[in-house]
């Protein structure tokens, strides 16, 4: 027998919770010919988690399903999110197979429940002076937004209505008050808000508000809301039809218009992609995270829309190194604003049409100005592209990052932060050394060496530097390390204090050389040592070991001054230097 299984985005609203509820157990009590079990879950925010309900119809012996989503359109959620969670159940169940039914709307049977619906908020009022307002989710898939127009259309059609206009709640246009305008415009006196939405949540009640709103803005308007689809039997009954479509393989999901098959003007970043997660706006409970179950998350975090900063960190410098979500955001750019030291090889692999601005940032170098950095961001963004700043290392970690954040929010433009793998411990572990460790160093300090000790605008306090005794790492501290150095010692710290320097860390061309403290700035000089690079204070730097197995020197043993070794290979108590390439 094959088992039914209802499947449900999820929501925070219990009384969209108890609606889901209670339309399962409809059909449960109708169940269509041939089924004998049918549970319902959610993939996301809400319980039954969608894995609850998978593993109840498995323990009773169900290894064939029809899975069916709950959804009105073919979007993102339809597409891509519930098809993932249903595999990783197959995963989780070997053996298990499952039909998947296409998405309920459009049909007959919606459109004449969505026409009771406007009818009961008309009352005795006739059809044809009212215009009706066709509220969708709205979707990033122009696809879906196209079907919910259509539905619009369908809905107008031979039913008598004034017009029907079709609009969205989020992430597209026309917006409720927008369409509600055109309709006010277009002579409207009566205008019914239908939302096109199958129970209560968090969006049909922003709807509510908005209608609302927009009334009491203009009190010469009759401005009504129609009540939700809901639990009722025309929904059971098209929920058993389905069901009867995906066991037969009859499922005609339309893919002609589909965004993420067929390439359309605006959207090549979906075409043969991942979706990524998005936020609707004004969201109070921080975005879209889709579950893997109810135990794990998936933090996608949120989506870039157009008209919106992220400024992503991009690690260390290799390619490998950034986020999920950074890499995801990048994907997804239209413009990219990049600095020298961020992971550059990546803008290889944006797509043809994507905008890079060259904002240099070179150690020594040339550089564009922040402010020229921060009036681009607001441009794009503005003229509606998603834009992605793109940033070495951790755009809080001495990158000037809220710079940027708060000339977009000064703006009035979306800005999100993506954080990024900071050099100042990551430039240590790819030289082998840790940067803290038990019972050798409890704390770490991250210093920029911009400014030497004793320059005016110095925030440092180098005196209790000198006294600590946990790991002190340098950043920017190429030319000022040997007044850094006598500093340190001058206050406290031993001048045997073992340090590592890391160049160009993570790349092919990564440099690591070891040195006393007070021998650190001529050892570095006469090494030819450049920026990028990072100094580690502290005695972590003895207990480096080699990032791959290659064998170190028997323990104890000094390193002739001057000797080159391996990067990250260990320092001996002492007086021992040494200096050599990465690779190792």
């Amino acid at each position: 027998m094959t088992a039914l299984v209802v499947v449900g985005h999820g929501t925070r609203s219990a009384a969209g919770v108890e609606q889901f509820t209670a339309l399962v157990e409809r059909v449960r009590r109708k169940a269509p010919e041939g089924v004998d079990a049918v549970e319902g879950g959610f993939i996301e925010l809400s319980r039954p988690p969608l894995t609850d309900a998978v593993g109840a119809l498995v323990e009773r012996g169900h290894r064939s399903l029809v899975a069916l989503p709950l959804v009105l359109t073919a979007a993102g959620h339809g597409k891509g999110d519930i098809p993932a969670a249903l595999a990783r159940e197959r995963d989780r169940h070997p053996g298990l197979t499952y039909a998947y039914g296409r998405p309920l709307g459009p049909h007959p049977l919606l459109h004449t429940a969505l026409e009771e619906r406007i009818d009961a908020a008309l009352g005795s009022d006739d059809r044809a002076g009212t215009w009706v307002a066709l509220i969708g989710r709205g979707s990033t898939d122009p696809d879906a937004n196209a079907e919910v127009a259509k539905v619009a259309r369908l809905l107008w059609e031979g039913r008598g209505y004034a017009g029907v206009e079709p609009g969205f709640v989020s992430l597209a246009e026309p917006s409720v008050p927008a369409v509600l305008d055109r309709l006010r415009r277009l002579g409207a006196r009566r205008i019914v808000v239908a939302p096109y939405f199958l129970f209560a949540g968090v969006l049909p009640d922003r709807i509510v508000a908005r209608s609302e709103a927009f009334a009491a803005a203009h009190p010469d308007l009759d401005v009504r809301v129609a009540g939700l689809i809901g639990d009722c039997d025309a929904l059971a009954d098209l929920v058993r039809e389905r069901y009867a479509e995906a066991r037969c393989g009859d499922i005609r999901m339309n893919c002609d218009t589909c965004a993420y098959r067929v390439l359309m003007p605006g959207f090549a970043d979906k075409v043969g992609r991942p979706q990524t997660p998005h936020d609707h706006p004004d969201d109070p409970v921080g975005g879209h995270h889709h579950h893997h179950d109810h135990r794990h998350r998936h933090h996608g975090g949120p989506g870039l829309r157009p008209g919106e900063v992220a400024v992503v960190g991009g690690g260390p410098g290799p390619d490998d190194l950034i986020t999920v979500r950074g890499r995801a955001l990048l994907d997804a750019a239209d413009v990219v604003v990049a600095d020298r030291l961020a992971p550059t090889g990546l803008l290889a692999g944006l797509r043809p049409d994507v905008l890079v601005v060259d904002a240099a940032k070179v150690p020594r170098g040339p550089s564009m100005a922040q402010e020229t950095i921060n009036d681009t961001l607001v441009a794009h963004a503005r003229a509606g592209r998603r834009v992605v700043r793109l940033k070495g290392g951790d755009p809080y970690v001495f990158g000037r990052g809220h710079e940027e954040v708060q000339a977009c929010a000064a703006a009035g433009v979306p800005v999100t932060v993506v954080p990024g793998v900071t050099s100042a411990v990551a430039a240590a572990a790819l030289a082998g050394v840790p940067v803290t460790h038990r019972g050798v160093a409890h704390d770490v300090t991250v210093v920029s060496g911009h400014l030497p000790p004793g320059h005016p605008d110095s925030l440092v306090d180098w005196a209790a530097l000198g006294r600590a005794r946990g790991t002190l790492v340098l950043l920017m501290a190429v030319d000022t390390v040997a007044a850094i150095a006598a500093t340190l010692i001058g206050h406290g710290r031993a001048a045997d204090t073992p340090v590592l320097a890391v160049q160009d860390a993570g790349h092919p061309g990564q440099r690591s050389l070891t040195a006393p403290l007070d021998e650190i700035a001529a050892v570095a000089a006469r090494e030819g040592l450049r920026p990028p690079a990072v100094f580690v204070v502290g005695p972590v730097v003895a207990l480096a070991v080699p990032p791959t197995s290659r064998a170190a020197p028997p323990s104890g043993q000094a390193v002739p001054s001057g000797q080159a070794v391996p990067s990250g290979q260990a320092v001996s108590p002492g007086r021992a230097i040494g200096v050599g390439p990465a690779g190792y």
